[in-house]
């Protein structure tokens, strides 16, 4: 079960739900005590007069950080790259169509088929054609599990 930690103090739900004769920390108000639904809750942290909770701290970003917001448009503002797929002499055709699967978000079973079959017969296949950072991120995971494979730009020759 997991804890919940509410102005310095760890409450466990058995001391939510089920509190204990004298327990000082959790002050349970209402007619709520016994119906079963989830009651109010309100903590007296030791210090601190009434039984409010502390507002929640917001994180403020710092200059030199960016966002998740503005690295996912950076992502999609770059020039695109292509992952190729090497065909090789050492790895089984099915072994390529379940990595290609595993590695790469989205891959339906007849498209590793087909890009698999690609590779063997014409040497290198396209994969997926994405930004740069997930391009060297999805060949490093194909070559971890023993696939030839390279990127290259995808401006020209689309």
């Amino acid at each position: 079960m997991e804890t919940a930690i509410c102005a310095g103090i760890t409450l466990s739900p058995m001391q939510v739900f089920a509190p204990r004769q004298g327990d000082k920390h959790l002050q349970l108000k209402g007619p709520f005590l016994h119906r079963g639904a989830v009651a109010p809750v309100a903590a007296a942290s030791p210090g601190k007069g009434g039984g409010l909770l502390d507002k929640p701290t917001v994180e403020k970003t710092t200059p030199g950080r960016e966002s998740e917001f503005n690295l996912r448009k950076s992502r999609k503002m770059s020039p695109p790259y292509r992952v190729l797929l090497h065909n090789d002499n050492f790895n089984k055709r099915e072994y390529v169509v379940q990595v290609l699967m595993k590695v790469i978000p989205g891959m339906t079973l007849d498209n590793a088929v087909n890009i698999m079959q690609e590779a063997h017969y014409n040497g290198m296949a396209v994969v997926i054609v994405c930004a740069q950072a997930d391009a060297e991120e999805h060949c490093m995971q194909l070559r971890g599990n023993g696939l030839l494979s390279s990127i290259e730009p995808a401006s020209g020759n689309c």
